[in-house]
């Protein structure tokens, strides 16, 4: 392990290495998660404007001693499996010295997050919903428990909190030597200093880690260097969107009014205020997230390196740039105003575009593991470290984290990209999290379709994987905003209306950012064979498969288009892109397949045209055939629309008549404009993806990262259809499913419905039965053809029967649910076939 952050741990068979990036010395270590504190002989009052530092900038004084500040750890997080890496850190934490002998200033009073507007009640109830179905305890308290609990609070504002017990503060040098402790304990062999001066690849997968000390062999390398990560990047080719920023806190001086108190505050987090505050000794400490206007990214570490040697430096504090904060703390927590300041900290923090960390292999570069960009890197240290060995030692993620996979950036992250949005995810740290959350810094990067500039103007894009593509379109007299809210905004009608569009006339999409690969060579069928759970589509026809892992869970969705005898197009969803690619390329590799393997993505764009008229609009623009006894569904050919070539497949996850149209990514505009004009008689008229949602639940079609992903396999996320158990070859995961099978699901997914007012599933949200949480949705919408509310969920096998009521939390409100046999609407090609076996009755 290339390593600055040595409480980050990966433990795994034989006697791992560690090397760390910098000296491990008390007096000189400075990370994501190590905060340097300059106590001043004189104190300044919180009043004030300006902190005198005790030494020039970047120095610590000589009139200063040097402690590190504990950094804050909570069980709270928005992303679901992100808890349990939360989770995970905490109970290690808590048991760490017992394991190891070492001390590690573990203090656990718990957090209040405040709320102090209608919207963040309803974000607190939107995250309880969450987190029912979870090990995690998290409660809304009232404002008289909040004022019990921390009773320094200026109530006038407050209307609820959210409260996490077990919550708390830990001294971040002796975890790291309790984790160094507890790694020797087991046999792991830690080198430091051990400057890292070269990586160099070798032909067999393994590595050679160059040092002054001399050459260690790797069989892979993990790159956990903290701020150094871009320059370990760079040693092998890679440019890590990471960016330093500058965060600032202030500790106060002993406050009478904290001393008295007989028990620890609890770590208190004002949202509006965008700053936390927890008690220090007998004083105060807060650090406030200031506006991405206001913050400040040390830029020259990205152009120029870290500097050599840094480690004691701190940066000029800035009292100025966060007064804002300091003032509406001051009137939250009232006895701030008399207290004074003994020092102001301004050190660095490694943000990633989205604030999340990148975690596990990249792709590209074989046996080279990240675990880099932890803008909150204390609480994800323990149960990231478990998850990394986990998957190294069983060769699977032991749950889906794909919101932390590194590869879902590319060459489409610039350094402008990336400061752009460290400058955003900082400036927005504790805004309200809202479903369908968009955030527009850094946009449009270079990745977008050739329809970009036709189509801006006309709707609400989504940003998926660098690429823009619309979300839903607005008509003359809507409101065109971006309205976030938990219950239904601006975009419920206009969805609807592209809803009917779809259903009764013919509607286009753009499905440019789908990922898109082409395979190829003497082993390209043997090789999908292996890594596919269905069968291998004859020449000329497409069919759904899946990518499974060792122990049977679904890695991955794609379409499989067999286009000429051994080559393939695979195409998957946009945030998978990569994803998928590294899995692929590194099972050609280990089972040393003769095959060519290319990512096309960014060559094709890809229109869909769907609806009862698909074909007739269609038809105009080519002398080929598209009758359903000509062009069978699944069916793949190419063909050319108003002599563009196009790669038209009969397939559309609207469930609807259509096509999806692969065509070189210049081409689209024009292939646009033909099908727009072609189809004026008809009707046609543009849809987007959240239609496409709600079209593609009520024909019960499932969507990897919601219904199936790492945490379930194909057989209780109904995909049985997909899966040949019987087919020859040994495919990746067959014994395991096999075994599942015999043993018998404990749990299936299930269609709802749900009688709301103004609110849908979007899914996460718990399922309740009995008066206990039994299960959670997946995914949810509106459904306009019954005008009720429809959900994906999992639930107990025996509670999966149709017509077996439950309850769908929403909000802080439990609404009726059922369960309905599946599809609520059926396909066209099932409506079809219906109607040439049995007529329009039996349909």
């Amino acid at each position: 392990m290339v390593c600055g952050e040595a409480n980050t741990g990966v433990y795994t068979r034989g006697k791992p290495t560690l090397i760390c990036r910098n000296t491990m010395e008390r007096q000189s270590r400075n990370s994501d998660n190590w905060r340097w504190l300059c106590w001043c002989e004189s104190g300044l009052s919180l009043g004030q404007s300006r902190h005198e530092r005790c030494g020039p900038p970047g120095k610590i004084g000589a009139h200063c001693w040097i402690y590190l500040a504990r950094s804050l750890t909570t069980y709270f997080h928005p992303g679901i499996n992100l808890k349990k890496i939360h989770y995970y850190s905490i109970k290690l934490y808590e048991k760490l010295e017992e394991e190891t002998g070492q001390a590690v200033g573990f203090h656990q009073p718990g957090s209040i997050r405040i709320a102090t507007t209608p919207v963040r009640v309803d974000e607190f109830k939107y995250q309880m919903t969450r987190t029912g179905w979870h090990a995690t305890e998290q409660y809304i308290i009232e404002p008289e428990k909040i004022q019990e609990m921390f009773p320094l609070l200026n109530m006038n504002k407050i209307l609820a909190g959210l409260y996490n017990p077990g919550d708390g503060h830990i001294d971040p040098y002796s975890l790291t030597m309790a984790l160094a402790a507890g790694a020797r304990k087991y046999g792991a062999l830690l080198k430091y200093p051990a400057l890292v001066t070269s990586l160099k690849p070798r032909s067999d997968g393994t590595w050679d880690v160059e040092t002054p000390q001399g050459s260690v062999r790797a069989n892979r390398i993990v790159n956990a260097a903290g701020f150094w990560a871009r320059e370990v990047g760079k040693m092998i080719g890679l440019e890590h969107p990471l960016i330093p920023v500058q965060h600032q806190y202030v500790v106060t001086s002993s406050i009478p009014e904290v001393k008295a108190l007989k028990r620890e505050l609890p770590v208190l987090r004002d949202l509006e205020g965008s700053f936390y505050l927890r008690q220090e000794r007998d004083g105060l400490l807060f650090g406030p997230y200031e506006s991405q206007e206001k913050m400040k990214v040390q830029d020259t570490w990205v152009t120029n390196g870290v500097p050599p040697g840094f480690g004691k430096e701190l940066f000029e504090s800035d009292l100025d740039r966060i007064m804002e904060h300091i003032e509406i703390a001051m009137e939250m927590v009232p006895v701030l105003k008399k207290a004074d300041i003994i020092n102001v900290v301004n050190g660095p923090i490694t943000y990633s575009p989205d604030i999340l960390p990148m975690v596990g292999p990249h792709q590209g570069v074989r046996n080279y593991w990240v675990a880099v960009g932890f803008g909150y890197g204390i609480i994800h240290a323990g149960g990231v470290g478990k998850y990394l060995s986990d998957w190294i030692l069983h060769g699977e993620p032991p749950f889906d984290l794909i919101e932390l996979d590194p590869n879902r950036y590319g060459k489409w992250t610039t350094t402008q990209y990336t400061e752009a949005k460290a400058r955003e995810s900082y400036g927005f740290n504790n805004i309200v999290g809202y479903p369908k959350e968009e955030r527009f810094a850094g946009r449009p990067t270079q990745r977008v379709s050739g329809l970009y500039k036709t189509l801006e103007s006309k709707c609400s894009m989504g940003f998926h994987a660098g690429w823009e593509q619309p979300h839903w379109f607005y008509k003359p007299g809507q409101d065109t905003g971006y309205r976030p809210s938990f219950r239904r905004t601006n975009w419920f009608e206009p969805v609807g209306s592209e809803y009917k569009q779809v259903m009764q006339r013919v509607g286009v999409i753009d499905l440019s950012p789908f990922g898109k690969f082409n395979i190829k060579g003497q082993d390209s069928i043997r090789l999908l064979d292996h890594l596919f759970a269905n069968v291998i589509p004859k020449v000329g026809f497409t069919n759904i498969s899946h990518m499974l892992t060792p122990k049977g869970r679904v890695y991955a969705e794609l379409t499989v288009s067999h286009q000429s005898p051994g080559e393939f197009l695979l195409v998957t969803g946009s945030g998978s892109e990569l994803h998928d690619l590294r899995w692929i390329e590194e099972e050609a590799v280990r089972g040393r397949y003769d095959v060519e393997i290319k990512n096309v993505t960014d060559e094709f764009g890809v229109l869909g045209v769907a609806g009862p008229h698909a074909r007739k609009v269609l038809q105009k623009l080519t002398s080929e055939d598209l009758s359903d006894d000509a062009f069978k569904f699944l069916q793949t050919k190419s063909l050319k629309f108003s002599n563009i070539p196009v790669t038209a497949i009969r397939i559309s996850y609207t469930g609807e008549l259509g096509w999806e149209l692969y065509h070189r990514r210049e081409d689209s505009a024009a292939l646009y404009d033909v099908i727009m004009n072609a189809g004026q008689e008809e009707g046609i008229d543009n849809f987007g993806t959240y239609a496409m949602n709600a079209l593609r639940l009520e024909k019960a079609f499932r969507a990897w990262g919601s219904e199936m992903n790492c945490d379930t396999n194909p057989l209780e996320a109904g995909l049985e259809y997909f899966v040949k158990l019987n087919k020859p070859a040994d495919f990746i995961g067959k014994q395991a499913l096999k075994q599942i099978r015999a043993k018998g699901l404990t749990r299936r997914l299930v269609c709802l419905t749900l009688a709301t007012d103004d609110v849908d599933p979007e899914g996460n949200e718990s399922v309740w039965w009995n008066g206990k949480v039994v299960g959670n949705t997946t995914s949810g919408s509106y459904s306009y053809s019954i005008q009720k509310s429809l959900a994906f969920a999992y639930v107990p096998i025996e509670l999966s029967q149709v017509g077996q009521q439950v309850e769908v939390e929403l909000l802080g409100r439990n609404y009726p649910a059922t369960i309905i046999q599946e599809p609520l609407v059926l396909t066209e090609q099932t409506r079809n076939q219906l109607q040439k076996n049995g007529g329009k009755d039996k349909m």
